[in-house]
C-alpha cells in the first residue's frame, strides 16, 4: 500500500515528519517498507530557469539550427546556446535547461553539458514541453508569456510540489489499513497514546442531494450470498475529460496513472477510504437494468484486457438485461466502461462475499486492486458513504445530475463485533497491568464502542471495518500495538518447568545433530516451498501425478500440488545457483512430502487417504571443490553422496547390518540404490538423477540425489542405546582376498555373505580393488576386498584366523558362486 504523505493530511491533522509518521506505522503494525520523495515532476525541474532569447541568428553549418545568446537573469553575460527547433525567435521567454542539469526520458537520465555543435559551441538546452516533463509537444519549444519573469526558476514558474512516499507492507489481517484514511485511524490512536493533539475527519457528504426523481435504472441482486450488499446511482450528462492538478498529482504520487475524471474518481474512492468502486457507462447497459448472479458454466466473456475467459457457475457477474459486463470485484468487461464518449454512468459501491472473489480472482489469475480489498473484506456499513462522496466529485469534476434514488439493495444488516473483554485477562496476556484507564482509552481510539463496564471487564462493539478483530485476543493484539510493544519490559523471573522429552523433540534433537554433521561437511541447507508445479509429475510412474495432493484455490499452475518429493525444489535450487556461476554444490534439506492414493490401505491413518511425512533430501554436482593449488580437482560422483549417507547412518548409531541395500533405476534416478530396514520398509533412495529430468531444469551436469524417510530413520537410531567398552589389549590382523564373480554379483551381495559369516571378530571391510577386462572370463569381474579381524581379549593364532577365512570363502563359493584368484 503507498500512502501519500499529502494525502495523508487530507483525513488527519498533524505536524509529525514524514520519518516520524513512518516510524509511527511500524510500531503500530504497519511496517513501513520505503520512503521517499517524490515530485509531481520527476526531477523537480532542478537547473531550468526562465531565460530570454535575446539574439537569433541561422547556424553558419546547418539549415535547420539556430545560435542564439540567451539571458539567464543571473547578473551574468548572456550564455550561447544552439537550438534546433523552428519556432525559436530572438524576444521570447523561454526555458533553459543549464550546464549540469539533469533531464529524464522515462527511465532514462542524461545531463546537459557543454557541447559543440557543428562547430559552434552551445552552453545549455533551450526545451520544448516533453523533454522537462510538463507536456507531450515537441513541435517546438516552449515559449512563455511576455510577463514570465526571467531568472525564475523553472520549479517555481510551473509550482513543482513535493510530496512523500510512504511504502506499507500490509499483513493480510490488516486490510482496514488499505487505505488513506484506514492509515489515518491507525495514526490517530498512536497520537492519542503519546499526548499529541490530533483530529480525524474525512470529507462530508452531507451536500448530497438527488437532483431528479427519475432517470435511474433498477438493479436485481439474484445471488444475495455472493453479494450481500448492493448499491448503485445514475449520473447523466455528464463530461468526460481531464482530472484536475490537484487529483492527477494524489495519484501519481502512490503510483497511479490518471486516466480520466470518472476514473479517477473512483481510484480516489479506492486509494483514499478503501472502497473499490466501478463505473458503467448507461448507454452500454441493455435493458437499462443491472442484474447481479451468477452465468451459464462455460460462457465466454471478454475483460478489459482483451483477453477472453471462460466463466464458471460461481463466478459472480454483473450483468445488463442481456449478458454479462463485469466479474463482480474483480474485473471488468472490455465493452462497459467509461470512454471520452460516455455522457451517463452507473456508479456501482457494493459489499461482495470475501470467499467468492478471491475464488474468482485465483481462478482466472487476476490480481486486481479491488479484489485484493474485496477478498480479504471491507467495510460493508461504507457503501452508502462513498456512493455519495464519488457523485458529489463527480458533480465538482464533471457537471451532471444526480437521478434517481440511491439503489441499496440489502440481504442483512452488518452489526458490530460484539467482545466481552476482562481487565485480568488483558494483563495475564501481555505480561503488564497497563492499567483500566488506559485500556480503555486505547480501544476508544480505535473506535471500538464501550456499551456497558463494570470493575471487571468492558464489552465493546468492534467496528465493521476491522474484519479482523473478533475475540479478546484480538483486541488485546490492538490495544498492545497501540500501547507499545517497546514498552512491555523483561522481568527478572525465571519460569521454567521440568519435563520428558516426547518423540518430536528427540527428532529435533536427532535434525540438529545431523545438520551440524553435513554442513561441517560442506553441505548447505536450503528450504524450499512445499507447493510445486503438477507438471513436474506428468508421465511419472515413481511419483504418479494422480497422487499429488492438489490444492484446492492455487495461487498458479506452478503452485498447484503439495510435493511428493524433495528433488524437484533442489533442482530449481541447484539450477539458480548454476546459472550465477556457483556450480560445485552440495545442499540437504529437511522437509515434508505429501501423497494421495484412494486405493491403498489407510484404515489406521486418521487422515486417509492422505498420507504425509518428514523427508531428508541430499544433493550433490560439480567438483569436489574449486580450483586450488593445494589439491587436484575432480568431478564429484554418487560414491561421495553414498559416503555421506553412510555418515548419516553412522552418527544416527545405525549398523550397516541393519539395511538391506539394492540396486534399481526408475524413470528419476538410473542407476539407483534402495535403502530398506530388515523388515523390508523402505528407508530411502539414493542414486544419478536421469539427464532428461536434469535438463528440464536446465541443468546439464551429473546431479547426484539420496532422499530417506526421517521419521523411520529417527525410530531406527531412538531404540539405540550409547554402549562403552574398554579399548582392546590386542592387535587387528589384516585379510585380503580376490574373488572372481559374476558381472551381475554386487559388493553388497559379497559384504553382506562376508558379515554373515563371522559375526565376533570382523570388525571392518573394505572394497580396495575392482577389475573387468583382459586375462578374464568373459561375463566376470574381480573384487579385491580387505578384511580386518580382531578378538579384543586375546591375540588370535593361525588356526583360528585359518578357520575363519575358509568359513568365509566356502559361503561366498556356495552363496555367490565365487572363486579365487
Amino acid at each position: 500500500m503507498n500512502v501519500s504523505y499529502k494525502w495523508l493530511k487530507e483525513y488527519i491533522d498533524f505536524d509529525l515528519t514524514p520519518q516520524q509518521v513512518s516510524d509511527a506505522l511500524t510500531s503500530l503494525g504497519l511496517e513501513v517498507d520505503a520512503l521517499e520523495e517524490v515530485e509531481t515532476i520527476k526531477g523537480g525541474l532542478k537547473g531550468l530557469v526562465v531565460g530570454k532569447v535575446l539574439t537569433c541568428e541561422p547556424h553558419p553549418n546547418s539549415d535547420h539550427m539556430h545560435t542564439t545568446t540567451v539571458d539567464l537573469g543571473n547578473g551574468q553575460a548572456p550564455v550561447q546556446i544552439v537550438c534546433g527547433a523552428p519556432n525559436v525567435a530572438a524576444g521570447q521567454k523561454v526555458i533553459v535547461a543549464t550546464i549540469g542539469t539533469k533531464l529524464y526520458d522515462g527511465d532514462q537520465e542524461f545531463v546537459i553539458k557543454k557541447s559543440k555543435l557543428r562547430g559552434v559551441e552551445s552552453y545549455g538546452m533551450i526545451c520544448a514541453e516533453d523533454e522537462i516533463g510538463v507536456g507531450t509537444d515537441h513541435n517546438g519549444i516552449i515559449v512563455l508569456p511576455d510577463d514570465a519573469q526571467v531568472g525564475m526558476p523553472a520549479a517555481q514558474y510551473y509550482g513543482v510540489e513535493s510530496d512523500w512516499l510512504i511504502e506499507v507492507d500490509l499483513t493480510p489481517n490488516r486490510i482496514d489499513g488499505a487505505s488513506h484514511y484506514g492509515v489515518a485511524r491507525d495514526l490517530s490512536a498512536w497520537m492519542k497514546r503519546h499526548g499529541m493533539a490530533t483530529r480525524l475527519h474525512r470529507p462530508s457528504v452531507e451536500a448530497f442531494k438527488i437532483d431528479r426523481r427519475d432517470g435511474g435504472i433498477p438493479v436485481e441482486v439474484e445471488n444475495a450470498e455472493a453479494c450481500p450488499r448492493y448499491c448503485g446511482l445514475t449520473v447523466r450528462n455528464v463530461k468526460v475529460g481531464e482530472s484536475p492538478k490537484w487529483l492527477k498529482d494524489y495519484l501519481s504520487a502512490v503510483g497511479q496513472r490518471p486516466i480520466n475524471n470518472i476514473v479517477d474518481i473512483t481510484n480516489y474512492i479506492l486509494l483514499g477510504t478503501g472502497q473499490p468502486m466501478h463505473c458503467f457507462d448507461l448507454s452500454k447497459v441493455k435493458g437499462d437494468k443491472i442484474v447481479v448472479k451468477t452465468v451459464k458454466e462455460g460462457t465466454k466473456f471478454v475483460t478489459l484486457d482483451g483477453v477472453e475467459r471462460t466463466l464458471t457457475d460461481r463466478d459472480l457477474m454483473i450483468c445488463n438485461a442481456e449478458e454479462p459486463m463485469c466479474i463482480g470485484g474483480v474485473f471488468g468487461g472490455l465493452d462497459s466502461g467509461v470512454t471520452e464518449a460516455t455522457t451517463d454512468i452507473f456508479l456501482e459501491s457494493a459489499y461482495f462475499h470475501p470467499t467468492w472473489i478471491r475464488k474468482s480472482a485465483r481462478r482466472f489469475g487476476l490480481n486486481t486492486d479491488a479484489s485484493f480489498r474485496f477478498e480479504r473484506g471491507i467495510d460493508p456499513n461504507d457503501t452508502i458513504y462513498n456512493l455519495k462522496l464519488a457523485a458529489l466529485l463527480v458533480k465538482q469534476l464533471a457537471g451532471g445530475e444526480t437521478c434517481g434514488e440511491i439503489v441499496d439493495v440489502k440481504a442483512h444488516d452488518f452489526p458490530p463485533f460484539p467482545v466481552e473483554l476482562r481487565y485480568d485477562y488483558v494483563t495475564g496476556l501481555i505480561g503488564k497491568n497497563i492499567g483500566h484507564d488506559t485500556i480503555k482509552s486505547i480501544v476508544e481510539s480505535l473506535e471500538m464502542k464501550v456499551v456497558a463496564e463494570d470493575a471487571e471487564r468492558l464489552s465493546l462493539e468492534v467496528p465493521t471495518y476491522r474484519v479482523d478483530v473478533r475475540r479478546p485476543c484480538d483486541v488485546v493484539e490492538d490495544i498492545l500495538r497501540v500501547y507499545g510493544y517497546n514498552n512491555v519490559e523483561f522481568t527478572d523471573e525465571i519460569h521454567g518447568c521440568l519435563s520428558n522429552k516426547d518423540d518430536a523433540d528427540l527428532r529435533n534433537d536427532l535434525r540438529e545433530l545431523i545438520s551440524n554433521q553435513l554442513t561441517s561437511e560442506g553441505y548447505n541447507e536450503i528450504m524450499n516451498n512445499s507447493l510445486t508445479a503438477a507438471s513436474y509429475y506428468e508421465g511419472l510412474e515413481s511419483y504418479p501425478v494422480e497422487h499429488c495432493v492438489r490444492v484446492i484455490n492455487a495461487l498458479s499452475s506452478d503452485l498447484n500440488v503439495m510435493r511428493q518429493t524433495l528433488l524437484f525444489g533442489g533442482l530449481e535450487s541447484l539450477a539458480r545457483n548454476i546459472n550465477r556461476k556457483n556450480a560445485n554444490l552440495r545442499m540437504y534439506e529437511f522437509g515434508d512430502v505429501y501423497s494421495y492414493d484412494a486405493t491403498a490401505d489407510n484404515s489406521q491413518v486418521a487422515l486417509a487417504p492422505y498420507s504425509e511425512h518428514t523427508a531428508l533430501g541430499m544433493w550433490l554436482t560439480g567438483n569436489n571443490h574449486d580450483d586450488s593449488w593445494a589439491d587436484k580437482v575432480r568431478p564429484l560422483s554418487v560414491y561421495d553422496l553414498k559416503a555421506a549417507v553412510a555418515g548419516v547412518m553412522r552418527r544416527l548409531g545405525i549398523a550397516r547390518r541393519e539395511l538391506v541395500v539394492e540396486t534399481m533405476s526408475n524413470d528419476l534416478l538410473d542407476p539407483a540404490l534402495v535403502y530398506k530396514n530388515r523388515g523390508g520398509k523402505l528407508l530411502g533412495v539414493l542414486g544419478v538423477v536421469d539427464e532428461a529430468v536434469a535438463s528440464k531444469f536446465d541443468v546439464d551436469q551429473p546431479v547426484y540425489f539420496a532422499q530417506f524417510n526421517w521419521n523411520l530413520l529417527c525410530k531406527l537410531s531412538s531404540k539405540k542405546e550409547v554402549k562403552y567398552t574398554d579399548l582392546p589389549k590386542t592387535l587387528p590382523l589384516r585379510r585380503d582376498l580376490a574373488l572372481l564373480v559374476d558381472k551381475s554379483v554386487t559388493y553388497a551381495q559379497i559384504e553382506h555373505v562376508v558379515e554373515q559369516s563371522e559375526r565376533k571378530l570382523l570388525k571392518s571391510m573394505t572394497l580396495f580393488d575392482v577389475y573387468e577386462g583382459k586375462n578374464l572370463e568373459p561375463g566376470k569381474k574381480s573384487y579385491a576386498i580387505s578384511m580386518v579381524l580382531q578378538d579384543d581379549q586375546k591375540t588370535l593364532n593361525d588356526h583360528q584366523i585359518e578357520a575363519v577365512m575358509k568359513k568365509i570363502v566356502a559361503n561366498l563359493e556356495k552363496q555367490l558362486g565365487a572363486q579365487l584368484r
